[in-house]
């Protein structure tokens, strides 16, 4: 009987993070509730959740979060109107400030041993974004939560961080940028070294590729998942800006640049495949996130952005020849991303 030791890094005992790609026991969501979030057309989200749980229950359970029972009847209520399958869909009534699972829910790892599968969850330390939207208690506790409920071992690195700030290949590589990791509003205490080191031992990683910049009106310091994204062990997509008058147009150029030149943890160059990037998309004057990167890929369906322009189309057709035995699900973001986030950061997945 195999034992696992809170005290000692979970890379250490042979635990790694699967790639999104690898099979999935669920995904996992929080069910939007905060109207500061979406100020003004809060009503309007709800809708696109359940076109979510739609898409994903045809080939994995989903797990969701709720307030308490008056928002679980609500939820069940939309749901059931929808025809979803109540036997997929599981609610939960753990407490949570907003819908950002990404960034505050559980890191899940996994190894093999002894003939079977065992899993932990990673519990990092969550301010939201650099503490730019109090509070945020309540979702600092939901991995735990989620570890306590489904009796799964829970580690706790002691530092900020969020899962979209990083992306794995599940074989040793990950993806991070400089732009937020190393923003002072996360871990000013820690050197790049240092934070490489809880890379290392908390995503059972090896090997970690650092780029620049994030996109234009990403509030998270410039999370990797609004840039590139890992579609296999030696593949990424990256997104491009072709219009050199647009401010995404040279941090992206960098950061293509970059991937050129970078390789995975077996010395390999990278495969690189470019997405382009919507037109602007503004609310009352704000520029927002808007990527085709910030795709979410399930088990039999890639959950794609839309923002109600040509490019649409162009890294719909895209993503679907990279994801031949996944449908590529484009839904209409153009309210969605008024919360500063689409569909890889509303999502978490628990794989097998």
């Amino acid at each position: 009987m195999s034992t696992i030791d809170l005290s000692r890094p979970p890379a250490a005992q042979g635990f790694r993070m699967p790639a999104e790609w690898e099979p999935h026991r669920a995904t996992w969501l929080s069910w939007p509730h905060k109207e500061a979030s979406w100020p003004g057309i809060l009503d309007h989200i709800p809708p696109i959740f359940v076109r979510m749980v739609e898409e994903l229950v045809r080939g994995e359970e989903v797990h969701i979060n709720v307030l308490d029972t008056e928002m679980e009847r609500e939820v069940r209520a939309r749901l059931q109107h929808a025809g979803v399958p109540e036997a997929r869909v599981h609610l939960h009534c753990i407490p949570n400030n907003d819908a950002w699972i990404r960034d505050h829910g559980p890191a899940f790892l996994v190894r093999e041993i002894d003939g079977r599968r065992e899993q932990v969850i990673v519990d990092w330390g969550y301010n939201a974004w650099g503490g730019k939207y109090p509070p945020f208690d309540l979702d600092d506790r939901v991995p735990t939560l989620i570890g306590e409920k489904f009796n799964i071992p829970v580690f706790h690195p002691g530092i900020v961080m969020e899962g979209g700030s990083i992306d794995v290949n599940g074989q040793g590589t990950l993806l991070t940028s400089e732009a937020c990791l190393l923003n002072e509003n996360r871990n000013p205490h820690l050197s790049r070294e240092q934070i490489e080191l809880y890379l290392r031992d908390y995503y059972g990683v090896r090997h970690i590729l650092w780029l620049g910049d994030g996109i234009a009106g990403d509030d998270t310091d410039g999370h990797i998942d609004d840039i590139t994204r890992f579609i296999g062990p030696n593949t990424v997509v990256t997104v491009i800006e072709d219009r050199a008058s647009d401010e995404n147009f040279e941090p992206l150029r960098e950061n293509l640049m970059r991937l050129q030149k970078m390789s995975d943890e077996e010395g390999r160059g990278l495969r690189i495949y470019q997405l382009p990037m919507p037109n602007p998309v503004e609310f009352e004057g704000q520029r927002l996130p808007a990527s085709y990167a910030n795709f979410y890929i399930g088990n039999e369906v890639v959950l794609m952005p839309a923002y109600g322009c040509r490019a649409d189309e162009t890294a719909q057709s895209i993503l679907q020849v990279l994801f031949p035995g996944r449908r590529v699900a484009a839904i209409d973001c153009r309210e969605l991303v008024w919360g500063l986030g689409a569909f890889h950061c509303l999502t978490q997945q628990w794989p097998l």
